[in-house]
């Protein structure tokens, strides 16, 4: 006897009608992306007439000859790299080392300590009392006022927690016997099966501190400090509003292109090495069977 479970006629059409919906939103959420990319490999003149669409016309690597010829991109992108490194790995580290004792029950004050940090989500101090915080700290034009911010974000704390909660108290127990305290719970048995939700939460962070110029813009004095996020945001806005310089009206047209596909081409690469982690830990943390 087949163990196979023959569809219905009506979840057929439903698959069907689902599977082109996804291919539709899929052709929608692409195009804008490869639109960019063929734009950034275009002549300006092919961009200015409108001839440009998926594939580049008159192919040109000025824009990204411009870019490169400036002396502060590069060092930029290694801020860029060395910034939302150091901060996806403190963030993970403490947004975890506060999801594990908020996924316990038994925790003195957990329920005040809960929705104090969840009231955080929908009431910040705000941009002023912030930067007050950072001057008063003394971490003016430091690269910590860059990373401190976004190491604890309330969402992803949450997502966290409800992962921490489907651990089995028996592993946990298991660990005690044998001689750990909480900490090494913690350490050895906790975060090694945290796998797919830490995987996710990374990718969060890495794109969080990889897109964050309005920090730099805050906190951020000297030049060398900039990450590239910052000076892809001056660079778009010099060369759209010099209209008396030759050279900037010569990439102006396609400078943006080329700035959002140096930006975002880092994650994109980085994304399928962790993507059997990504959905896997979005559902672990917000399904409990």
């Amino acid at each position: 006897m087949s163990n196979k479970i023959k569809a219905s006629r009506g979840y057929r059409i439903f698959t069907v009608c689902n599977t082109i919906l996804m291919i539709i939103i899929c052709c929608a959420m692409l195009y804008p992306f490869l639109y960019l990319v063929a734009q950034s490999f275009s002549s300006t003149d092919a961009i200015l007439a409108g001839k440009v669409s998926l594939v580049p016309v008159g192919f040109s690597l000025d824009t990204y000859k411009y870019i490169m010829r400036d002396g502060q991109f590069l060092p930029d992108y290694l801020n860029t790299i060395i910034y939302s490194l150091i901060g996806t790995v403190c963030a993970l580290f403490f947004s975890a080392l506060l999801a594990y004792p908020l996924s316990k029950s038994f925790l003195r004050g957990n329920k005040i300590i809960g929705p104090l940090i969840i009231f955080t989500m929908y009431f910040a101090g705000g941009m002023i009392p912030s930067y007050i915080l950072m001057i008063s700290l003394g971490l003016k034009d430091t690269v910590a006022a860059f990373i401190l911010p976004g190491v604890l974000s309330t969402y992803y704390i949450i997502l966290m927690r409800s992962f921490f909660v489907t651990i089995p108290s028996e592993l946990e127990e298991a660990g005690e016997i044998d001689g750990l305290n909480r900490f090494g719970v913690f350490w050895h048995i906790a975060l090694p099966l945290s796998k797919p939700i830490m995987a996710t939460m990374a990718l969060f962070y890495l794109v969080q501190y990889w897109n964050n110029w309005f920090d730099a813009f805050l906190y951020l004095d000297t030049q060398s400090k900039w990450p590239v996020a910052y000076y892809l945001r001056n660079l778009i806005s010099t060369s759209t509003s010099a209209e008396d310089a030759a050279e900037a009206i010569s990439v102006a047209a396609n400078i943006k292109s080329c700035a959002m596909v140096l930006t975002a081409l880092p994650v994109i690469c980085v994304y399928p090495f962790i993507q059997k982690y990504f959905v896997q830990g979005m559902m672990l943390g917000g399904v409990k069977g």
